[in-house]
């Protein structure tokens, strides 16, 4: 939120400088993160007089300007500016001058071979406003050679971060409440009516004609759960043109841009008391304004330009003809005030912050209203801040206002807490007196009784319990008085502190990383139809009640969709190969609904394994293979049992069914899915294939026995192992780590390694029937192998192949 200095002093009765206003609002809580002063980025700008204006010898387009900048000779300047004028007071940057806009440094230059001493400027070229088909006229009795920042009243700016709890701040007056109660000045008196200081309205306030009888519109609450309270009056015969320059200059530095008096003053209004509001021209409206459901199909345009359909969830504000408001969010464009309106109705309501922000994603519309309503505003200051409004259109636009028309009543039910002022101590780690304690918080609009029964102001959404309180005190006390305290250390060497799991997975980050894999980060939400795509049994999704988008709406069952999504970001982007990972938690339904976290590395390999090339020839892609040496590898690193794993199918819908498997220890515990996505996965996803993909389910891994705290050392055999190749015939259908797994138990003393080198199906192979050769290495112990010894081993061997319909090939 930025907020100028100016328009803080208007609430705070201060004179504490700008840096010390920042600090304070550091110390409280409300972190400053940037002042923007811009006496500094109008230095060397000064207001000057055009004394004469003849055209260019050389160019039809531009002047010669003699202008009086109030430092001796006049100066020659060249400008192009149609409306550059002799007699015009203006400003001119002189050079050194950095010009705000595109940050070019003004000099001393020739233009058609014309000297120019620098730049007669538009507003927009000093940021002030969008204007820019002419240079800046300022009043004829502006003091020539002053400085134009001095002149203009430009004033600092702070751009000031509001926590998401704290909606009573995001106003001037919030702030300066703050302010007030650490000691930064006093609140003004006339904070709560009115802002417009002598200096911001030179002229004395006329007084207002009194409100005429009954209310034109009719107003009416059938969403009472949406809209509980809903308060209107009318104004006639307002003038609707630009606002007075003191309140455009304070919106332009909050970063609203002006657009008329009557729309300029609802944004003065929610800036500066943190009460969104909304005019309407009475003149578009038919029959009574209506807070109700809005109906399916129903469409509205909004004041951005953009159409949105609505559903029966969302709120609006409709008379008989149609929605004229997205209700708490954004007015709609038929029933928007322009310099024609003279009849106008005043629109405060308090709306329900849940059904705003769900409307709001929903419809992926953001606005300064929606983000303080979604959050809670002020539900005791409709009556004031309709007066407010109606006082500041009486101002600056005229007109007459009849009676306040109210339907329903905003949630004002009070809360009370019990308190103790010693916690403040135990909580807090700070001592601060009672009575200080009961001056903050009196401060801060809380009412506290002789018993210490403190009652929360209805803005005061955030306060639910005494630890709350606790955080008052010791925030207006100062965060900077509460003491750094080590925490307690035991003696001694320090203990490991890493879990089991947290260990596996440090290991598994740095065997994905050295395989060539990069670690991703991807959101633990997701889509609704991308969540339900990768669920699988039917536990059914953790839907989020309130989620930041509608986008990322449901908690992730799979790692694999966040990591699909960003290699096809990874592709629209140019970068064709993706080998990503990442280890983090799917969040599963348990039994009777219970929430499930189940820590999991996922991967997806897209694109080509290697590129074209002489010696390679045509790119290769990922294939399932790939996938399963990378689930091995890991696997081995976290610590799995990866020679007793059997392969098996039902991989999940979301692979190809031709082109996956699962790794198991037995037939039921899942250690790992990997394989090619199927066509219809990479089509849900927009997602070019193929593209490989994989799961490790750390959780299901058995943890390693417990080991001795020092390890042997490792000691080579004395004599050199014995390697022999076995061919067997087995059935087409059966898988090689089967074989290869009942080759390696035949003999666990001497056989150390049994791997798969060849696999051939075709001339001399009976049909049905495969040809899987496999490399047994055997270790002698104290002795060589003896011929007789190496043909037992042989005859094994063959008997586990045989045992699995295995031959032995001729």
């Amino acid at each position: 939120m930025k907020v100028s200095l100016e328009w803080l002093r208007d609430f705070l009765d201060t004179d504490a400088s700008v840096h010390e206003i920042a600090a304070a609002l550091n110390r409280i809580g409300h972190e400053v993160e940037e002042i923007d002063d811009p006496a500094v980025r109008l230095a060397g700008f000064k207001v000057a007089r055009v004394l004469t204006a003849a055209r260019h010898p050389d160019a039809d387009k531009l002047q010669v300007l003699t202008v009086d900048a109030g430092e001796g000779a006049p100066l020659q300047v060249v400008c192009g500016a149609s409306n550059a004028r002799a007699g015009l007071v203006g400003v001119l940057g002189l050079p050194g001058a950095v010009v705000p806009a595109n940050g070019m440094e003004l000099r001393k230059s020739a233009i058609r071979g014309v000297e120019s001493n620098g730049m007669m400027c538009s507003v927009r070229e000093l940021q002030l406003g969008d204007e820019h088909e002419g240079i800046i006229e300022l009043a004829d009795d502006a003091p020539v050679g002053a400085h134009f920042a001095a002149y203009h009243a430009a004033s600092p700016v702070f751009d000031v971060a509001i926590t998401p709890n704290r909606p009573d701040c995001m106003s001037v007056l919030g702030l300066a409440r703050d302010l007030a109660a650490a000691g930064v000045g006093t609140l003004r008196p006339g904070a709560l009516t009115s802002s417009a200081r002598a200096e911001a309205a030179p002229t004395p306030t006329p007084a207002h004609p009194e409100p005429v009888e009954g209310c034109r519109a009719i107003i009416r609450i059938e969403d009472a759960e949406g809209c509980p309270a809903f308060y209107g009056r009318t104004i006639a015969g307002v003038t609707n043109g630009p606002s007075p320059e003191w309140m455009q200059r304070r919106l332009i530095a909050a970063g609203q841009r002006p657009i008329s008096a009557l729309v300029d003053i609802t944004n003065y209004l929610m800036l500066g008391w943190g009460r969104p509001a909304h005019v309407y021209d009475l003149a578009k409206l038919t029959g009574p304004m209506v807070a109700r459901r809005a109906l399916g199909g129903e469409s509205v345009e909004a004041l951005n330009g953009k159409t949105y359909r609505l559903d029966e969830s969302m709120t609006v504000i409709a008379d008989d003809v149609g929605v004229h408001d997205i209700a708490g969010i954004m007015g709609g464009a038929h029933s928007g005030v322009s310099e024609n309106t003279t009849d106008v109705l005043l629109e405060i309501a308090y709306f329900d912050p849940a059904r705003i922000g769900v409307t709001g994603r929903k419809l992926n519309l953001a606005s300064d209203a929606r983000t303080r309503f979604e959050r809670g505003v002020d539900p005791a200051f409709l009556d004031p801040g309709l007066d407010l409004l109606t006082d500041l259109i009486l101002q600056h636009c005229g007109g007459r206002p009849s009676e306040i028309a109210c339907a329903g009543c905003p949630p004002l039910a009070p809360k009370l807490i019990a308190f103790d002022p010693g916690l403040t101590a135990r909580l807090g780690g700070v001592d601060v007196a009672p009575q200080e304690q009961r001056r903050i918080l009196t401060d801060l609009g809380f009412a506290i009784g002789d018993d210490w029964q403190v009652t929360c102001p209805p803005r005061r959404h955030d306060i639910e319990g005494p630890a709350d309180l606790v955080e008052e005190v010791v925030r207006i006390h100062g965060l900077d008085k509460v003491a750094s305290v080590p925490l307690l250390r035991a003696g001694g060497v320090a203990k490991p502190t890493a879990t089991p799991l947290q260990q596996i997975e440090r290991r598994l980050r740095r065997t994905a990383a050295a395989r060539g894999l990069n670690e991703a980060v991807t959101w633990s939400f997701l889509p609704e139809p991308a969540a339900d795509h990768f669920l699988d049994g039917s536990g059914g999704l953790w839907v989020l009640d309130n989620p930041i988008s509608e986008d990322l709406k449901a908690m992730r069952p799979s790692l694999i969709p966040g990591l699909l999504a960003a290699a096809k970001r990874n592709a629209d982007r140019g970068a064709s190969t993706s080998r990503l990972f990442e280890i983090g938690r799917r969040y599963l339904r348990g039994s009777a609904g219970a929430s499930d976290e189940r820590p999991t590395l996922g991967f997806v390999l897209a694109g080509e394994k290697t590129p074209r090339g002489w010696a390679e020839g045509k790119a290769r892609a990922f294939d399932a293979f790939d996938a399963k040496a990378e689930v091995l590898a890991l696997l081995e690193a976290a610590g799995a049992p990866v020679a007793s794993l059997q392969v098996f199918g039902e991989a999940g819908p979301q692979f190809h069914p031709g082109q996956s498997g699962t790794l198991r220890l037995g037939p039921k515990t899942v250690l790992a899915r990997f394989g090619a996505l199927h066509p219809a996965t990479l089509e849900a996803f927009d997602v070019a294939g193929p593209v490989m993909a994989a799961e490790l389910f750390l959780d299901a891994i058995p943890p390693r026995k417990q080991a001795q705290f020092a390890r042997s050392p490792y000691s080579p055999p004395a004599l050199q192992p014995v390697t022999r190749d076995f061919a067997f015939l087995v059935p087409a259908d059966m898988p090689a780590s089967d074989l290869v797994r009942a080759v390696r138990g035949a003999d666990k003393v001497t056989i150390v390694d049994a791997r798969l080198f060849d696999v051939f199906a075709g001339p001399g192979v009976p049909e049905g029937r495969k040809s899987l050769a496999i490399e047994v290495m055997l270790q002698p112990g104290e002795k060589s192998f003896t011929d007789t010894e190496i043909k037992a081993i042989g005859d094994r061997i063959v008997a586990a192949a045989a045992k699995l319909g295995g031959e032995l090939r001729a």
